[in-house]
């Protein structure tokens, strides 16, 4: 190989890099939205919903899917970065003020960390999910209808699942268009 031809492919590795950086996900996300200070990006390829999710805090986030009320039934996928590791749990709605682990309240545990981060104040988490689990304790998804995605993180520097959120909103979009309501 010429050294020109090892600059173009180094040049085209880069661009390759740089385009891909901000996704662990390992592609770009099909749709993105900043609601107030949280960041939240998805893709839905085939049956699976990709996520990113960001927001102003060093301690947890979560999002939560299709609530009947409050996060009453929602599918809820809450997680925190401690030591450069990710941790998730896959929750389910159990009230309209209280959430169990899926797998503690008849349900089975089927979502896929794809990686988290904490930068600065920040803390990004990264994951995959069926869109229809077939979960008992899962509500399917249907990209083209509107979904309500519940958004929430809790204190800085409250590395735990438990805890009180300090911001919740719930928005209604399509997730197959990328149109919030």
């Amino acid at each position: 190989m010429s050294v020109r031809q090892c600059v173009v492919s180094a040049s085209s590795l880069l661009c390759c890099m740089l385009l891909f950086a901000g996704s662990i996900y390992g592609g770009a996300y099909q749709h993105s939205l900043q609601i107030d200070q949280v960041s939240f990006d998805w893709s839905v390829t085939g049956n699976t919903l990709a996520v990113r999710v960001a927001a102003p805090t060093t301690g947890w986030v979560g999002v939560g899917f299709n609530p009947s009320d409050m996060m009453k039934d929602a599918n809820i996928i809450i997680g925190y970065v401690k030591d450069g590791k990710a941790e998730i749990s896959d929750e389910f709605g159990a009230r309209v003020t209280q959430h169990l682990p899926d797998d503690q309240s008849g349900g089975a545990f089927n979502v896929n960390l794809v990686g988290g981060s904490e930068t600065g104040n920040s803390t990004t988490l990264e994951f995959t999910l069926p869109l229809n689990s077939g979960d008992a304790r899962d509500r399917a998804i249907d990209p083209k209808a509107e979904t309500r995605v519940m958004l929430a993180y809790g204190p800085p520097d409250r590395d735990s699942l438990k805890g009180k959120h300090s911001y919740a909103r719930i928005v209604t979009i399509n997730l197959d268009s990328g149109v919030m309501k």
